[in-house]
């Protein structure tokens, strides 16, 4: 029952019904697992839960793969200082104001009659967007995309070479536009957290963590949501006729590809206390796999969890973004992008079609595809 080797190209929801059916907590060789929406939502609320051992070791079902760590692979105190300090670059006014910059690069990405989707449309976009956010120079967002697609590839902590050489070469950039930006601050988010660190907010250290994480965080979860719900529309021509006849719906396709097909399937936390009212054998330390992606479509929170339908009204949130302190801080922009995106193509691509074999990403925790061929008829 390893969860690491479940997200690949095979299809895991099988696996993860195997699993529900053990009850909503599972043990298998002194592993905990929870395929619950409720047991999920409940521990990634519960402050006795966080992502580090209590010596402040970092266990491998936690770790990013960044150097150095993020606020995502920390607890509070720490994680919460770190958020609030990266937290404005994507407050609601600064999210509108991003979205006529996305509507013109859709339209832009989408002028062609046939692409790969995914390096064609779903990198490019989040990436020109979150270099923006950055303050990144447009030669450099190619260096960008691959490291994020680097940090999410399940080889790294096997052969670990390739990532530290693109981690290098973008901790030599990040290094470079600091020093810039300490002598000519601008509007973008290096320049804020630069000034934090001034102030003596974060240090050194901490910015540089925070920035490899808002980079691949920034477009991480974009590219999976506009290649995974491309290939739900695809597989599913009736909601694909349903959103072309009602734009409108946008917002909501995006929370049902979200639920139905979430980029992230799961993630960990470690006990930082006994907690027998969650199971009676979770002690402190213990580590407890969750899968999002299967409370996603837990049968007790979404009626016929398994049919994508993109009219759901009436269900709590998906656990697309996680929950809790850990939310995604990107949701927003995330959301925004994917409605945007959907629209578009709607419109612009009304006959898309898929015209050669997808490939899926050879990941331990993101499920999305690697190439999605289509042509606008």
């Amino acid at each position: 029952m390893s969860i690491v080797h479940l997200t690949g190209q095979d299809d895991p929801y099988p696996v993860y019904e195997a699993i529900r059916a053990k009850g909503a907590i599972a043990e298998d060789g002194g592993m905990f697992i929870t395929t619950s929406h409720a047991v999920c939502n409940k521990i990634l609320r519960d402050r006795r839960f966080g992502v580090r051992f209590s010596d402040g070791s970092l266990p491998a079902m936690n770790s990013v793969g960044l150097a150095p760590p993020s606020f995502l692979e920390s607890d509070p105190p720490d994680h919460t200082r770190l958020r609030r300090l990266a937290a404005p670059a994507f407050s609601p006014k600064m999210i509108d104001s991003y979205r006529p910059r996305v509507e013109k690069l859709a339209e832009s990405l989408l002028d062609n009659d046939s692409m790969d989707l995914i390096e064609g449309l779903a990198t490019p976009l989040p990436i020109m967007v979150i270099s923006d956010l950055l303050g990144i120079p447009d030669k450099d967002t190619r260096s960008f995309a691959e490291y994020g697609m680097l940090v999410a590839s399940s080889d790294t902590a096997q052969s670990p070479g390739p990532l530290n050489q693109a981690t290098g070469r973008i901790t030599a950039l990040f290094e470079r536009l600091i020093d810039e930006r300490r002598r000519r601050p601008g509007d973008d988010v290096i320049s804020s957290l630069v000034a934090s660190e001034g102030e003596q907010k974060l240090t050194v250290r901490e910015l540089m963590g925070t920035l490899l994480l808002l980079l691949v965080a920034g477009f991480e979860t974009t590219v999976n949501l506009i290649g995974n719900g491309t290939m739900a529309f695809l597989d599913h021509p009736d909601q694909w006729d349903l959103l072309k006849r009602n734009p409108d719906l946008a917002p909501a396709a995006v929370e049902e590809v979200l639920r139905w097909a979430p980029p992230v399937h799961y993630t960990g936390r470690v006990a930082h206390q006994d907690v027998p009212d969650v199971h009676h054998r979770l002690k402190r330390d213990n580590g407890i796999y969750l899968v999002l992606a299967a409370g996603n479509r837990d049968p007790e929170v979404y009626p016929d969890p398994h049919r994508f339908d993109i009219t759901r009204t009436g269900q709590p949130e998906h656990l697309a973004f996680s929950s809790g302190i850990h939310y995604c801080l990107g949701a927003s922009l995330a959301r925004m992008e994917g409605d945007v995106v959907f629209r578009v193509l709607a419109r612009k691509w009304p006959r898309i079609t898929q015209t050669a074999a997808a490939t899926f990403r050879d990941s331990t925790t993101i499920r999305g595809f690697a190439s999605l061929p289509v042509s606008r008829s």
